[in-house]
């Protein structure tokens, strides 16, 4: 069914189908197709994870005003259609935000399916951060305050363990002994910031594969999607999570663990999209990976006790099944500290 909210921005004819887009996690997204062959993505923000959305809107505004003013490519997944009122959203009858911007053609996918990839996914986040290298940090609001607050996290997942409002604590006991294991070692970045070692950048804070438009001719990404939690932030954690996305090796017994050769291949790629990064940031990358991998995992575990507020699932473990499969990369990770701190300085040597 095609709801309301789409007649209310200037679409290009009448909408004509409605389909959900798959592989969204936090909001619901919708393919529109007009009467005259023009295509939009119609979005339902998740009010549980951005209560106000005018932070999200306004700095993609700023962003998309940036970019034009410096004259370089403007991604199109920021190109929000004004409604009817002059606003980048509206909301509906029930509380709902939503808003709308062209489809851009191209492939998105969950998994990379060849090195070249992981390596264009790095070129694409690290290019994102060369973008904004400038940028005046502090127009910039926080859409999801304390995002990357490690500690933090593990200061709701204890309110979470003792409400377990569900019931739920009983089948995650070990899940939870193990993110409890991980909390001094995935807080060592949150302190770095917050004694000014690392200097705070426009940064994306979501940088799976799957926010990566690829080009299907070309292989080559067309630009970085899904702009929601852009705010100030650290490059270690935006390259933190694009190594737990592309650099994971995911077994059938839902294990995982990290790919070297897979990491060096996404450190190159970053490396040459954001020449910016200074000494200090370049050593915290592995840090930043086992950090936002942990925090990821602590996220799920905490979304899972309390009834799965945040994040879309299948079925009522699904969450649980994410976190211990975060977990386990985690474990991974820690293991392999020294080997990814040397192929870092390597790779990063190449590039200076």
């Amino acid at each position: 069914m095609l709801p309301e909210a789409a007649l209310d921005f200037p679409l290009c004819g009448k909408p004509l189908t409605c389909r959900e887009l798959s592989g969204g996690k936090i909001n619901l997204s919708l393919l529109l197709t007009t009467d005259r062959g023009a295509r939009y993505v119609l979005q339902r923000v998740n009010r549980a994870v951005f209560p106000d959305i005018g932070p999200v809107m306004r700095n993609a505004a700023r962003l998309q005003g940036w970019l034009e003013r410096h004259g370089q490519p403007l991604p199109a997944s920021i190109r929000y259609l004004p409604a009817q009122s002059g606003a980048l959203w509206v909301e509906d009858e029930e509380g709902f935000a939503w808003r709308c911007y062209p489809h851009v053609e191209g492939v998105c996918r969950t998994r990379p399916e060849s090195g070249e990839e992981i390596c264009e996914a790095g070129l694409a986040f690290g290019r994102f951060l060369q973008a904004f290298a400038d940028f005046p940090i502090q127009e910039l609001e926080e859409t999801i305050p304390r995002f990357h607050d490690t500690p933090d996290r593990f200061r709701l997942l204890r309110e979470a363990v003792k409400a377990d409002p569900l019931g739920r604590l009983s089948d995650a006991k070990d899940a939870l002994d193990t993110a409890l294991r991980f909390e001094e070692a995935a807080s060592v970045l949150q302190g770095k910031r917050e004694r000014g070692e690392l200097p705070l950048r426009v940064t994306h804070n979501d940088t799976k594969f799957s926010n990566i438009l690829f080009d299907a001719a070309t292989g080559r990404a067309r630009c970085v999607l899904d702009l929601d939690t852009v705010m100030p932030g650290l490059s270690a954690c935006d390259f933190g999570d694009a190594a737990r996305s592309c650099a994971c090796v995911e077994a059938e017994d839902g294990s995982a663990s990290l790919s070297l050769e897979h990491f060096t291949r996404l450190a190159a790629g970053f490396f040459s999209g954001c020449p910016a990064l200074t000494e200090p940031e370049r050593e915290a990358l592995p840090l930043g990976a086992l950090t936002v991998t942990v925090e990821l995992g602590v996220r799920y575990l905490t979304d899972y006790l309390l009834g799965d507020p945040c994040f879309r699932t299948a079925d009522p473990a699904q969450n649980l099944r994410r976190a211990r499969r975060r977990l386990a990369l985690a474990g991974d990770m820690l293991r392999k500290a020294e080997p990814m701190a040397e192929l870092v300085r390597n790779t990063a040597n190449k590039f200076t």
